[in-house]
């Protein structure tokens, strides 16, 4: 069983950044793919970057060219680089493993990020 923390999150002015940090109690090297998600008040919670192990990685229309996901196997942690933000990337976000590709079966228990106009 794997826990994952999610850190980082807080208050930006639009056009500010963010960092995004998600440590693992162990060792991630399996997991395959790590993804963050969001979800903004009233919405579903969707996929917002994943990233395979090897470093594929993959981006929803709407932060792609702002948002960067990288990992550190050594380290156990995800990471999401958010630049350029905007109002409407105000949501919680969460981290998440995937043991087999399947499905998601590990999940933090999520930061907010909120990002003033």
């Amino acid at each position: 069983q794997v826990q994952l923390r999610e850190s980082g999150g807080g208050l930006v002015q639009a056009g500010g950044s963010l960092r995004l940090s998600c440590a693992a109690s162990g060792s991630i090297f399996s997991l395959n793919p790590m993804g963050w998600f969001r979800q903004a008040p009233g919405k579903q919670r969707e996929l917002v970057a994943s990233i395979a192990n090897p470093g594929k990685t993959n981006y929803a229309d709407s932060v792609k060219g702002r948002f960067t996901i990288s990992r550190d196997n050594a380290k156990n942690t995800v990471y999401l680089q958010m630049n350029s933000l905007k109002p409407e990337d105000t949501a919680v976000y969460y981290c998440a493993g995937s043991r087999r590709g399947i499905q998601y079966d590990y999940w933090g228990q999520g930061t907010q990020v909120t990002v003033s106009s």
